[in-house]
């Protein structure tokens, strides 16, 4: 298994939603708001890590979604 953060960067008024969006996919683990340049961080576990980058691409096409930034563990 392979863990990954995605770092999102979210349009105002749309965190709640874009958060609940982001709980539906299978790979993630948690999902919750933080303090910073980003405003929410996602942990999530695959097989491998081409799953955790269609993820990642999955993230960033969600409406309220201005930016993500993907940590994969090495």
């Amino acid at each position: 298994m392979t863990n990954a953060c995605v770092l999102v960067r979210l349009t105002v008024g749309k965190h709640t939603a874009t958060r609940e969006a982001v709980k539906k996919f299978k790979e993630v683990k948690e999902a919750f708001f933080v303090f910073g340049r980003y405003d929410m961080a996602v942990l999530a576990r695959a097989q491998d890590r081409n799953t955790l980058i269609k993820l990642a691409a999955k993230v960033n096409a969600l409406p309220g979604v201005r930016a993500t930034e993907t940590l994969i563990e090495a």
